[in-house]
């Protein structure tokens, strides 16, 4: 119990200390961005290159990647707070970090670096390049972003949440879950792509809002059946990394059922958690 009571104070201290900082940034424009990092030595490192007193703070989260960035906007722009973190050895979907930094991190910070990243070299000015794992050379191809990749997998941390009946964990990533929706770039979407998202980006802040703001894991689930909806139909225009499972419990609301997506084929039910976790079936494999 002590243990437990010392954590939790130094988890508040930490809180405050962000706010306090993020308080004193004056003319503050806040972004949302993905980093790449493992663990919590990461964190620190990414959260100590992006500090400039009264200037600018990040809070990045070590399981969605994404860095909640503010900085004062009549002093910084967000492009020289990530040039800052990829000198620090950390790649984002802006900057690509130096090679020789990247090498030199502790081993357990030496995190997947993106196949194909639209970036700028963090040493330049206005050009952008497509570049390879580990090489600051440039092709002649640019490849495509995935658009949704950090949607999908805020996704399926909020779905792991429900399976371990953890309403606070839920909570925390449904609102990570619509900032990054709110980061999407649309016009990089094709029309078909753009017709469907129309369509689902307003549900989807929505649900996932109402999701955040309960502690009622009850209520939680009952919006996730209609999140898993509008994930499904934009899992079939904008294709995922890998494989994903469309999974279906024929129990839930009453016996009329309800789905979800997973990465993985095994089951395990986000609709009753510990209860049933094993209950369900897989109807569909997206590839």
């Amino acid at each position: 119990m002590k243990i437990l009571n010392k954590s939790i104070v130094t988890l508040t201290i930490m809180l405050g200390v962000f706010i306090s900082c993020n308080a004193q940034v004056k003319n503050a424009k806040t972004e949302i961005v993905k980093i790449y990092g493992n663990c919590g030595m990461c964190e620190k490192n990414i959260e100590t290159a992006a500090f400039v007193k009264k200037e600018a703070v990040a809070d990045w989260d070590v399981d969605s990647k994404m860095a909640t960035i503010t900085y004062d906007s009549t002093n910084t722009t967000l492009d020289e707070v990530l040039k800052r973190i990829a000198y620090a050895g950390y790649d984002s979907d802006m900057f690509l970090a130096p090679d020789e930094t990247y090498n030199n991190l502790h081993g357990c910070c030496q995190y997947e670096r993106p196949k194909h990243a639209l970036i700028h070299n963090a040493d330049a000015t206005d050009e952008t390049v497509t570049v390879a794992p580990d090489t600051n050379v440039a092709t002649e191809e640019v490849v495509a972003p995935n658009l949704m990749g950090d949607v999908y997998s805020n996704y399926f941390l909020l779905k792991d949440a429900l399976t371990k009946d953890d309403w606070k964990t839920t909570s925390a990533k449904a609102k990570i879950l619509v900032q990054s929706v709110s980061s999407v770039e649309v016009s990089k979407m094709n029309a078909n792509q753009k017709e469907v998202w129309t369509k689902v980006v307003s549900n989807i802040k929505t649900i996932s809002t109402r999701i955040f703001e309960t502690n009622d894991l009850s209520i939680q689930r009952e919006n996730f059946a209609l999140l898993s909806e509008d994930i499904h139909q934009l899992l079939e225009v904008f294709k995922a990394d890998g494989t994903i499972y469309y999974q279906h419990c024929p129990m839930y609301n009453d016996g009329k059922g309800a789905h979800w997506l997973s990465e993985e084929s095994a089951i395990k039910n986000p609709y009753y958690g510990s209860a049933m976790l094993t209950c369900g079936s897989t109807k569909e494999t997206l590839k």
